[in-house]
């Protein structure tokens, strides 16, 4: 007898670690060094946990061995208020705040708990592509909306319009973005707030790099935007304050939260199931959220951040067959190769070459829900003399592979 898995997980991919990512598992344990570019994970490159948020986690290792209550102790919730309210979210208290074992348990269990069967979620493309699956697994569909990469990867608002049917139950927004590392015009998302309000769609919005922003940006919450509707916000430590490890997230429910007294009372239940996110972990939250001054460092001119994604546009750029947007925010670039001139396939022949040929790890742009095989994300966390070494590295490999 076999045993395989279940059918529902036959359409859900996460490539991030997908196959192509074990295959650089194989090769590392084959004692193969491999530069690994496919993950937003700061701590493996360097970039340490500040030591106010540290010492924080010490102290509170003798007190907090229980659990907390199922939406996550009262002071990181009552943190997570204020810091939401500074940022022009109105209206809200520590009971419309679950934190979680990081956003990504939390996007899940906001679709188990939103949608029924065959439902359908409004989501980028590309996208973080956990989304996507959070909607699959949940029994829904995600439809994914054309960002224009001509346009700075902005949403195409007519196409969002277009794809809204009488199953649509939300709409995803991820700003800044990722993998594209896009920042969307204010104009652009008051009207997807608008669109989302007028089709009666819960807006959720991806918030984890809402303090990695460059050049000068600054972050606006969808939430901020209008108090009708049904707002979820995501953010987190993992990003801001290089703690990806931590698995400190939250989600916020805001706008019009009487009329989702339903919905809640779902969270309510799946928060409950699995008893409590991390403790130590809820316990730093209120003093990371008064300490930003490392992120807004690291993206400021001269900082870490700022030159390794100026170093990467200009490294790609420079490179014949290869073009990229920079990004305005984030920790991504999304660079696409001229397919007629290389003989990849696509662009998962692409990074697996590049990664058996080379030993440098990427993830393809299908991976993320993207409409064409020719993009591919690349993270830019590696300090300039590991991405110097990963750039020379790419262009001898399209040198061996010109048409």
């Amino acid at each position: 007898m076999y045993w395989e898995k279940s059918q529902r997980l036959n359409d859900i991919r996460y490539d991030i670690r997908g196959p192509i990512y074990l295959k650089a598992l194989e090769m590392e344990a084959r004692g193969q060094a491999i530069i690994p570019l496919n993950i937003g994970n700061p701590a493996a490159f360097g970039l340490e946990v500040p030591d106010i948020i540290q010492n924080k986690l010490k102290d509170s290792l003798t007190e907090l061995g229980g659990y907390t209550h199922q939406l996550g102790n009262i002071k990181a919730r009552e943190a997570v208020a204020t810091y939401a309210t500074s940022g022009q979210i109105v209206g809200l208290t520590p009971q419309q705040i679950v934190i979680g074992n990081g956003v990504s348990e939390l996007i899940l269990m906001s679709m188990q708990a939103l949608l029924n069967a065959g439902e359908e979620v409004l989501v980028p493309a590309p996208d973080y592509p956990l989304w996507t699956a959070a909607v699959g697994l949940a029994g829904g569909k995600a439809v994914h909306y054309r960002c224009d990469e001509k346009n700075g990867w902005q949403p195409d608002l007519d196409d969002i319009e277009r794809k809204i049917s009488t199953k649509t139950r939300a709409l995803v927004i991820i700003n800044p973005n990722n993998p594209t590392g896009a920042v969307y015009d204010i104009d652009c998302l008051q009207a997807m707030v608008d669109l989302a309000q007028k089709h009666h769609l819960v807006v959720c919005s991806d918030e984890i790099y809402d303090h990695v922003y460059y050049d000068g940006g600054s972050h606006t919450a969808c939430a901020a935007l209008s108090t009708e509707g049904l707002f979820l916000t995501y953010g987190g430590l993992s990003k801001n304050h290089f703690a990806a490890g931590y698995r400190a997230g939250w989600m916020i429910m805001s706008g019009d939260t009487k009329k989702a007294a339903g919905f809640w009372e779902g969270i309510n239940l799946l928060a409950s199931m699995r008893l409590c996110s991390n403790a130590l972990a809820q316990a730093v939250i209120p003093a990371a959220l008064q300490h930003f001054e490392e992120i807004k460092k690291s993206v400021s001119p001269g900082g870490r951040l700022y030159e390794q994604k100026v170093y990467a546009v200009d490294r790609i750029n420079s490179i014949e067959g290869l073009q990229c947007i920079a990004p305005k925010g984030a920790m991504y670039v999304f660079p696409s190769f001229e397919k007629n001139r290389f003989d990849f396939q696509s662009d998962e022949d692409f990074v697996l070459r590049y990664l058996t040929e080379r030993n440098v790890l990427l993830v393809p742009g299908t991976g993320f829900n993207h409409t064409d095989d020719f993009h591919f994300r690349l993270v830019f966390l590696a300090d300039k003399e590991v991405l110097t070494k990963a750039f020379d590295l790419l262009e001898s490999f399209l040198d061996d592979h010109k048409r």
